[in-house]
C-alpha cells in the first residue's frame, strides 16, 4: 500500500522521486544525472545513493548506474501520489496554473498527512492524471499505463493527442500555454527540418489548427497518444 507509515526524510524522498523520474524516461540513473536533476554536487548525490543502497532502496545495475528496488519504487510512488494529487488540487480548487504548481507541491508533499491526501483524492474524484498528464499512482502503488511516443520520435504525417508534458520548467509551460499547446489537443507532424532542426506541427482541430515550429526541447517534452 502507498501510505505514510514508512515515510523517510524529505531528502530521501526527493532522491527516490528523482530516480523514479529518470527511470520513467528510460534514462540511465547515475550520480551525475541525479546531481543535475536535484541541483546538488555529484559527491552529495554519491553519498545519498550509498545511503539508499544501505537501506535497500536502490541497487547497482552494470553499465546503467543503479535502479530502485521494489521497496524503493513503492516509496517513490507514494511520494509521487502525494505530489501529483497536490498539483491537481491546486489547479482544480485553488486556481493555480500548471506552471505554478510544481514548486508548491515540492514543499507540501513532505508535510501533508495521509488523511489529507486521501481527502484530496476523493474531492477530485480519484484522478489518474495530474495537470501535466503525469500518472497518479493508486493507493496500492499501481500506475495506469498509456501507450505514447515523444513528439521527437514521430514521423511526418503522424496524428495524435497530446497527453503528457514531461518538463516542469515554468517558462516552457507558459510558452505552451500562450500558444494553446496543451493536454487533449490534436497534433499533427507536418515537417521535420534537417540537421536536428525544428519539428513543424499543426495543433488543434482542422481547419482551425495553428502551425508551430517546435524545437528539440519541446519535442522531447511532449508525449503523444497516436490515433
Amino acid at each position: 500500500m502507498v501510505g505514510g507509515s514508512d515515510r523517510r526524510s524529505a531528502s530521501i524522498e526527493d532522491y527516490l522521486r528523482a530516480i523514479y523520474g529518470l527511470e520513467e524516461r528510460g534514462e540511465a540513473v547515475t550520480n551525475t544525472a541525479l546531481a543535475s536533476r536535484l541541483e546538488v554536487s555529484p559527491s552529495s548525490a554519491s553519498g545519498m545513493v550509498t545511503k539508499l543502497a544501505q537501506q535497500g532502496l536502490v541497487e547497482h545495475v552494470p553499465y546503467r548506474g543503479f535502479e530502485l528496488t521494489g521497496e524503493g519504487r513503492q516509496l517513490a510512488r507514494s511520494v509521487l501520489r502525494r505530489h501529483r494529487l497536490i498539483e491537481s488540487y491546486l489547479v482544480s480548487e485553488l486556481g493555480y496554473t500548471w506552471d505554478e504548481v510544481h514548486a508548491e507541491a515540492d514543499q507540501l508533499e513532505h508535510v501533508v498527512s495521509d488523511l489529507l491526501v486521501e481527502r484530496i483524492a476523493v474531492k477530485l474524484g480519484n484522478p489518474v492524471r495530474d495537470p501535466h498528464g503525469d500518472p497518479i499512482p493508486a493507493v496500492d502503488g499501481s500506475v495506469e499505463e498509456v501507450s505514447t511516443k515523444l513528439l521527437e520520435e514521430l514521423p511526418i504525417g503522424a496524428v495524435g493527442e497530446i497527453v503528457r508534458v514531461w518538463d516542469t520548467d515554468p517558462e516552457l509551460l507558459r510558452y505552451l500555454t500562450e500558444r494553446a499547446i496543451g493536454l487533449g489537443e490534436r497534433i499533427e507532424v507536418v515537417e521535420r527540418q534537417p540537421f536536428g532542426g525544428s519539428i513543424v506541427v499543426k495543433v488543434g482541430q482542422p481547419p482551425d489548427a495553428a502551425t508551430h515550429a517546435l524545437g528539440r526541447e519541446i519535442a522531447q517534452a511532449l508525449s503523444v497518444a497516436l490515433r
